[in-house]
C-alpha cells in the first residue's frame, strides 16, 4: 500500500474507478484534462472508500484545489465554517485539508476526536508571525488593553488572547469592545486586516506587523489593470487581508465565505477574486454562468496538501495534531 501512495502510477484508473468518479469529472472537466484526471481519480476513489471504512470526515478549505475540494471534501468552506461544522460531525477521525492552525482549531473544538494533518509543514505566514510570548509581551507593554487575535494564529496565541476574530466579524468585535469602554485595542497578527478595520471605527487599534504571503502581493494598480483589461463590468472582490489601497479600489471586500456568497447571489457576468487562486476555480465550478478571471496568487502552504498525502495520512492515521491540555 505504501508503494501505491509513493508511486502514483500504481493506482490504476479502472472501470470501477471510472464509474465512481465520472459524474464528478463532468463537473470538473473545465479544470482538468482527461488524461490528468485519470491520475487523480484513483486517489479520490481510495480516499472516499477509506473514509467510509474508518468513519472519517475531511474538512477542505476554500483554497484547496478542486480535486480535493469537490472530490474528497465532506465539509467545505472558510476556516470559520470548517471549525463550526466540525463540531457537529459524528466521525471518529477528522482530516484537515488546509493549514496547521485550522487543524489546531478543529482539535480545540473536538478534543475527543483524532485530528489528522496531511502535511505538518503546511503552515501560515500570519500564524508564524507571532508567538504566545509575543502576546504576553504586548500585554506587559500595554496593560489593560484587550488583545484581539485573528483566527489565523496558533492555539498558543489564541490562549494568550482575550478574544478571537475572523475577517468577517473583526469590525464587530472591535466595536463591541469599544462599547464596553475600551477606546484602544490590540489586533494581531494581520496588519492589513487591522488597518482596514481601523478605517471603519473610532476605536484606536495597536497593530501587529504580520501579513499573508498571498494577499500582501495585491496592489491598487492590479485592480486598475484588471479593469483596463476586462472592462468596466468586471466585479472585483478582495479579501480584507489585502492592503487598504486594494480594498479602496475593489467593488466588494469580505471573507472567503462572503465573497462566495456575493457571487452566488449577484451572479455577475465577470468577476475577479483577489485571494488564493484555487478559490476562483472552485467558485467557477458552482457558478458556470459567471466568467471567473483568475489572478493566480498561489499559497505555497495550501498547495502542500495533495491527494497522495491525504491518502497516506488517512491510511496511517498520522500525523496527528495534539494540543497541550493547558493551552
Amino acid at each position: 500500500m505504501l508503494d501505491m501512495v509513493e508511486k502514483p502510477a500504481a493506482l490504476r484508473f479502472t472501470p470501477e474507478v471510472a464509474k465512481a468518479t465520472d459524474a464528478l469529472y463532468a463537473r470538473l472537466s473545465k479544470q482538468y484534462k482527461r488524461d490528468y484526471w485519470e491520475t487523480l481519480a484513483p486517489y479520490i476513489y481510495e480516499i472516499n472508500s477509506l473514509k467510509r471504512q474508518k468513519n472519517a470526515v475531511i474538512l477542505a478549505h476554500n483554497y484547496m484545489t478542486p480535486d480535493i475540494f469537490f472530490g474528497v471534501g465532506d465539509i467545505v468552506g472558510d476556516s470559520l465554517k470548517l471549525a463550526q461544522e466540525a463540531m457537529k460531525t459524528e466521525a471518529d477521525i477528522i482530516v484537515q485539508c488546509g493549514v496547521h492552525f485550522m487543524a489546531e482549531t478543529a482539535k480545540i473544538l473536538n478534543p475527543s476526536k483524532k485530528v489528522l494533518m496531511p502535511d505538518m509543514k503546511a503552515g501560515c505566514s500570519l500564524a508564524e508571525s507571532i508567538t504566545g510570548e509575543d502576546v504576553r509581551n504586548l500585554k506587559k507593554q500595554y496593560p489593560g488593553i484587550p488583545v484581539i487575535s485573528y483566527v489565523n494564529t496558533s492555539a498558543e496565541v489564541k490562549a494568550e488572547s482575550d478574544v478571537c476574530c475572523t475577517s468577517s466579524n473583526a469590525l464587530k468585535i472591535v466595536e463591541a469592545l469599544g462599547r464596553e469602554g475600551h477606546d484602544t485595542v490590540i489586533m494581531t497578527p494581520d496588519k492589513f486586516l487591522s488597518q482596514n478595520v481601523a478605517a471603519q471605527t473610532k476605536v484606536k487599534i495597536i497593530i501587529w506587523d504580520g501579513t499573508c504571503v498571498v494577499h500582501e502581493r495585491f496592489t491598487g494598480q492590479d485592480v486598475r489593470d484588471i479593469r483596463a483589461r476586462h472592462g468596466a463590468d468586471v466585479v472585483v472582490l478582495a479579501h480584507p487581508e489585502c492592503p487598504p489601497e486594494v480594498i479602496a479600489e475593489a467593488d466588494f471586500a469580505g471573507s472567503t465565505a462572503q465573497m462566495n456568497d456575493y457571487i452566488v447571489k449577484h451572479q455577475p457576468k465577470k468577476a475577479v477574486l483577489l485571494t488564493e487562486c484555487s478559490m476562483s476555480d472552485n467558485v467557477a465550478v458552482d457558478n458556470p454562468a459567471v466568467e471567473m478571471i483568475g489572478t493566480c496568487q498561489l499559497c505555497p502552504y495550501m498547495k502542500m496538501i495533495s491527494l497522495p498525502k491525504i491518502l497516506a495520512c488517512l491510511r496511517d492515521e498520522k500525523p496527528e495534531v495534539l494540543i497541550d491540555a493547558d493551552v
